[in-house]
């Protein structure tokens, strides 16, 4: 009697993607013991990813390329769109997918083992980012998760993420709910691990990589390595952009009335000194949490940029 693998639908989001794309998704179809479906949504572009897709799909039954649905603007809401469109309870999981990495032949394989193994919702791993230049880094995500993580950051790369039939059919209902409000989420992995989290599902963060995570200038996220990096970082806390991400967050996942949460939500000057102090709990790697406590602190000071 054959043996039966657990189904796995991949949501690919692509745009201005065919140098890479082809090769990713020849990696994805290389993937060892699972039933595999994947989901291409485009955002438009201006090169031939559109076509290459197309043909890719001609030529590969269960590659789907979903109907154009107009400019998405951002990886966020192409991945929003795939969650909505795509049936997620025909499948045991689902699983995100970049158009520019390569995953290695046993990453799908690995998680499913992992997230059936350890009764887990969800699971995410580290990456080997790797560059033109032919620098190779393993990036470190899986410090152990505290308290509130998942409200100011997200559990590393989303496209490592496997999630469970159950989380998907619950983050996709939540989300058609706050369809609206939702679409000024900027970065969908930071969103759908808060969601997990906040709702009571376990989720795993696996040391080894699990896929080569390309890094080029179009970027829209990479690695965090270095000065520059961290200079940007620190911009987007200034601008307002990453506080007002927070409060979204928070509220889109229902945690804007907790005790915690409601001491700081409005992040004015006294919020933030009160929420320096909660550092440990609100970020996974110790150099992050000396960060968050001294940002926190400094914004308080200094103030965010007016918008």
């Amino acid at each position: 009697m054959p043996v039966k693998h657990p189904k796995v639908a991949v949501l690919l989001a692509a745009y201005n993607g065919m140098q890479w794309i082809e090769e990713q998704l020849d990696s994805i179809l290389c993937q060892s013991f699972v039933d595999l479906t994947i989901y291409i949504s485009i955002d438009p572009s201006t090169d031939a990813t559109a076509a290459l897709c197309a043909a890719y799909a001609a030529e590969h039954p269960c590659v789907f390329v979903l109907p154009a649905v107009g400019a998405f603007g951002g990886a966020s809401r192409n991945f929003f769109r795939l969650i909505r469109d795509i049936d997620v309870e025909a499948y045991d999981y689902i699983a995100f997918a970049d158009q520019d990495d390569v995953w290695y032949a046993d990453k799908l394989q690995r998680a499913t083992t992992m997230l059936l193994s350890d009764s887990a919702d969800a699971y995410s791993s580290n990456v080997t980012a790797f560059w033109p230049t032919g620098r190779v880094l393993m990036l470190d995500k899986a410090q152990p998760q505290v308290a509130w993580d998942f409200l100011f950051e997200a559990a590393g790369p989303g496209c490592t993420y496997v999630m469970s039939r159950n989380l998907a059919v619950s983050l996709k209902k939540s989300m058609l709910l706050n369809w609206t409000k939702l679409q000024e989420v900027s970065l969908h992995d930071w969103y759908c691990y808060a969601f997990a989290r906040s709702h009571g599902f376990k989720w795993i963060i696996d040391p080894e990589p699990s896929m080569q995570y390309r890094q080029h200038e179009h970027n829209q996220v990479g690695a965090n390595t270095g000065l520059n990096p961290l200079i940007s970082r620190y911009q987007t806390i200034h601008d307002g952009w990453w506080f007002s991400q927070v409060q979204l967050i928070a509220n889109l996942v229902g945690l804007s009335g907790d005790p915690f949460v409601s001491r700081w939500l409005r992040l004015g000057s006294r919020e933030l000194f009160r929420l320096s102090l909660s550092a440990w709990s609100c970020r996974r790697r110790f150099r992050d949490k000396i960060f968050f406590f001294c940002i926190c602190c400094a914004t308080a000071v200094i103030g965010k940029k007016p918008t």
